[in-house]
């Protein structure tokens, strides 16, 4: 049977735009510009967004057009005449294990927004337990608002982690193109419209001057090898780099597509939504006498005191909390498809089946364990980390980065000149840019993702 193809460059593009748009940008990036001074983070996202993450997305949809494949058979698919040992398959189940690592945190994050934006409808209309910001509150009441709701009530997390599984249930169960495509291209015009509509409120504040000062005044001297280091990490992260899911979505593409052009369009409005979150972000903290370093809190304990300094901070706090849940939901349909394209095409599951088993287990072994770890159970440490903080570093700076690392040398060195005619659609003639990426493929990529593994483990 014929595999599935997108039905335009746009809907590939958005789909995408959607799955490198999650909590890494809207979450992940305003909290480490926080931490690392302001403007000198952004300049070197910016610059290595282009200069990283540009080449090596080309490098998942070179492998990924070229296999047509899942990504635990598509390194070796790929290859096609060269005949690979078996033993290529092990990229593409880390590749499924970083995806069930990064899953099992992830949708409890997308518990903790389900759990904001309820709790603030509920004080906008005076209800119980309702988190009312309607007037100024301090950090003393966030504070115990996330130690009762999300710390100390794994039962209500674990619902609203459920919830959020069920919506990614009820989009898989249609498929790739009649399922995440259709609904990804009403659900990114949505997110853009939240996100101007947050951007346009926030810089319009009183106190917005300094906190767009803040955001986009480089101080050269935070430029350190550990900001360096940062950025790049944070790059593989927006860019979903590792993950498979690039490999997943480029098995889908026509031969004709641009992948050059493609991929610097994926870049750009990954680096344009993630600059456009500062703007929603720092304007309302400096508006509110907040600092903007308190790490990865910084959604979930400052931003609803900077959002009750404001007129209508009730409404303006909702439609931020569903801009966050729109921008995951996007994000994990795409994940969790890593893992069940692997059980449909190379098991020979059913998609209902593969559904099932990919998004019950990961509940089971994944969310559970930890809104466990991140609450009541936050004192049980393996590795001196706790089970939610234990899921993100395994996944995060080992399985996706050595995936990267082992994509990126397996393009270079393995496929070598086929890897340029897949870039090219076929065409033998070689563009000077098409040889710059192949040379910086074999030499300096493998270098970079090298570092970054060894900073993050050690």
């Amino acid at each position: 049977m014929a595999r599935e193809t997108w039905t335009s460059r746009l809907t590939y593009i958005l789909t995408v735009a959607g799955a490198t748009i999650g909590f890494g940008a809207t979450w992940r990036f305003p909290y480490l510009v926080g931490e690392n001074g302001g403007g000198a983070y952004v300049l070197i996202f910016v610059l290595i967004m282009f200069l990283v993450g540009v080449p090596i997305i080309l490098v998942e949809n070179v492998i990924g057009r070229r296999a047509q494949s899942n990504t635990v058979d598509a390194f070796i698919k790929a290859s096609k005449e060269k005949k690979l040992h078996k033993a290529f398959t092990i990229l593409g189940y880390m590749a499924c294990f970083g995806a069930f690592g990064i899953l099992a945190y992830y949708m409890v994050i997308g518990g903790w927004v389900i759990t904001y934006i309820v709790h603030i409808i509920l004080g906008l209309f005076n209800f119980a337990h309702g988190l009312d910001l309607s007037t100024p509150i301090t950090k003393e009441v966030t504070e115990q608002f996330y130690i009762d709701y999300i710390e100390n009530n794994a039962l209500l997390v674990s619902f609203y982690t459920f919830l959020f599984v069920a919506c990614n249930y009820l989009i898989l169960k249609n498929g790739v193109i009649k399922g995440i495509e259709r609904v990804v291209k009403y659900l990114m015009p949505l997110l853009f419209f939240c996100l101007i509509l947050m951007v346009v409120r926030n810089i319009t504040l009183d106190g917005a001057k300094e906190g767009i000062i803040f955001y986009l005044s480089p101080d050269f001297s935070k430029i350190t090898p550990k900001l360096l280091l940062d950025v790049l990490g944070q790059v593989f992260f927006a860019l979903s780099l590792g993950f498979g899911v690039m490999i997943t979505l480029s098995s889908h593409l026509n031969a004709k597509e641009d992948l050059k052009k493609t991929a610097t369009i994926t870049a750009i409005i990954n680096t344009l939504i993630a600059v456009l979150a500062g703007f929603m972000i720092f304007p309302s903290l400096f508006t509110a006498n907040l600092e903007p370093n308190s790490g990865p809190s910084l959604v979930f304990k400052s931003l609803p005191i900077a959002f009750s300094n404001i007129h209508f901070g009730n409404i303006f706090a909702i439609v931020f909390f569903v801009l966050l849940l729109i921008a995951a939901l996007t994000t994990s349909i795409t994940i969790y498809q890593v893992i069940i394209s692997v059980l449909t095409e190379k098991f020979g599951f059913k998609l209902k089946s593969a559904i099932n088993l990919t998004l019950g287990a990961i509940f089971i072994f994944g969310n559970i364990p930890c809104v466990l770890g991140s609450g009541i159970y936050k004192d049980f440490l393996i590795l001196d980390r706790n089970i939610f903080d234990l899921f993100d570093f395994v996944s995060g700076n080992i399985f996706f980065v050595l995936t990267a690392l082992g994509a990126t040398l397996f393009v270079g060195y393995v496929l070598k000149q086929e890897a340029l005619l897949e870039l090219n659609n076929g065409q033998t003639k070689k563009s000077a840019l098409s040889l710059l990426w192949y040379a910086y493929v074999r030499f300096v990529a493998p270098l970079i993702i090298l570092v970054i593994f060894l900073y993050g483990v050690l």
